[in-house]
C-alpha cells in the first residue's frame, strides 16, 4: 500500500485554476504526482486542489500573477517546503486580447507579453535555480501552432508564443552545452475548448471561438505529461497543429492569403458579444470555472496524430520486427526453392 501512494515527483503548474491548467493538474495527479498550483483566481485554485486531493495526491496552491517574478520565486520556495523538491515545472499560464492590431493599446501588448511570454521565462528561472544544482528535472513550455504561424486578431498572443519558441531554442542549446540532466521540452497546441474564450478581452462584434478543429483540454494535458516523462524536444498535438507549422514553413504566403480570407470569421461565433462583459486581462474573474469552455458539442477527445506521435517508438519497433520476419521468410523460401532445384 505504501508503494501505491509513493509520489512520482512534484509538478508545478502555472495557470492551474481553469482551462488547460486545470486539466494538466488532474492528469499529473492521475499519474502519481503531487501538484503545486499557481494562478490568480483563488476560487479556481481551491477547486483544483480539491480535485488533485480526490485523486489521492497532495496539493498546494499559491495566488500568483506570473508577470511577477518575485511572486513566482516565493511560490517555488514554498512549494518545496510543503511538497518537496520540484521535479517538473509546467509553464502554462497565458492571456490574450481578440482585437485588430489597429485598435490595440500599448498597455495591452505589454500585459499579454508579461503574462504569456515573461511568465514562462520567470517560471523557467525559478525551476532552473532548483533543478540545476540537483542535476535533475524537466521544464515544459506550453506553446501553440501559433508559435510558428501567426493569425489575425490575436497579434499579442501570437507574438508572445513566437517569443517562447525562440527562448526555448536558446534554453535547449545552453542545457546541452552544460551537459546537465535538466531537460526542456515544448508542447505545441491546437485550438482547444477552454475557458479563455469566455474571459479574454475582446473587441470583436461576436463572441470569440477557437479556430478550426477543436480539441478538449484533456488531449493536450496527456501530451504535456507525456512530454515531461519522455525525452522529446517537441510534441505537436493534433493534425491541425502539424498542418499549420509545416504549412507555414513550406508556403507562408499561402497562409497569409488563407487567413486573410478565413481568419476573421473563423474566430467568431454568430452570437453577438456584450462589449461590456468582464475580462481577465488585468484581474481574475471570480468563481471556479473548471477546465472546459462552451464548445463541448464541437470538441473532440481524440487525436490519432498524437497517439501515433506518442507511440512512434513502438510502431517503429513493430515495423522493424515485421520487416525482419518478412525478409527472413523470403530468405527461407528462396533457400528451400534453391535446394529443391538441386
Amino acid at each position: 500500500m505504501e508503494n501505491e501512494n509513493k509520489s512520482k515527483g512534484v509538478v508545478v503548474v502555472t495557470g492551474a485554476s481553469a482551462g488547460l491548467g486545470r486539466s494538466i493538474a488532474r492528469e499529473f495527479a492521475k499519474e502519481g504526482y503531487d501538484v503545486s498550483l499557481l494562478a490568480r483566481g483563488e476560487d479556481g485554485l481551491k477547486g483544483a486542489k480539491a480535485e488533485v486531493e480526490a485523486l489521492g495526491r497532495r496539493a498546494a496552491y499559491f495566488i500568483v500573477d506570473v508577470a511577477d517574478a518575485d511572486a513566482i520565486e516565493k511560490a517555488a520556495e514554498e512549494t518545496e517546503k510543503q511538497l518537496g523538491p520540484i521535479t517538473v515545472w509546467v509553464n502554462n499560464a497565458m492571456n490574450s486580447v481578440f482585437s485588430p492590431i489597429k485598435e490595440m493599446q500599448a498597455e495591452e501588448y505589454k500585459r499579454v507579453t508579461e503574462v504569456t511570454y515573461l511568465g514562462q521565462v520567470y517560471g523557467t528561472l525559478s525551476a532552473l535555480k532548483r533543478m540545476l544544482p540537483r542535476n535533475n528535472g524537466v521544464i515544459v513550455l506550453v506553446g501553440s501552432a501559433l508559435a510558428y504561424r501567426g493569425i489575425p486578431l490575436q497579434s499579442a498572443y501570437c507574438g508572445a508564443k513566437h517569443a517562447i519558441q525562440g527562448f526555448f531554442d536558446s534554453l535547449r542549446a545552453e542545457l546541452m552545452h552544460d551537459k546537465t540532466n535538466v531537460r526542456a521540452t515544448m508542447v505545441q497546441l491546437p485550438a482547444m475548448n477552454t475557458t479563455q474564450f469566455k474571459f479574454v478581452k475582446t473587441r470583436l462584434p461576436n463572441k470569440p471561438k477557437p479556430m478550426g478543429k477543436i480539441f478538449q483540454p484533456e488531449v493536450a494535458a496527456k501530451a504535456i505529461v507525456y512530454a515531461a516523462e519522455n525525452d522529446r524536444r517537441e510534441v505537436y498535438v493534433g493534425y491541425p497543429t502539424v498542418q499549420a507549422i509545416v504549412g507555414d514553413k513550406l508556403a507562408p504566403e499561402l497562409g497569409d492569403w488563407v487567413l486573410a480570407k478565413t481568419g476573421f470569421k473563423g474566430q467568431q461565433t454568430d452570437i453577438p458579444e456584450d462589449p461590456n462583459r468582464p475580462n481577465n486581462l488585468w484581474a481574475p474573474i471570480p468563481g471556479d470555472h473548471g477546465a472546459h469552455g462552451t464548445f463541448d458539442a464541437e470538441a473532440t477527445y481524440d487525436s490519432p496524430q498524437l497517439w501515433l506521435s506518442m507511440h512512434k517508438k513502438e510502431i517503429l519497433s513493430t515495423a522493424v520486427a515485421l520487416g525482419g520476419v518478412l525478409l527472413g521468410s523470403m530468405a527461407l523460401k528462396k533457400w528451400f526453392g534453391d535446394n529443391e532445384n538441386d
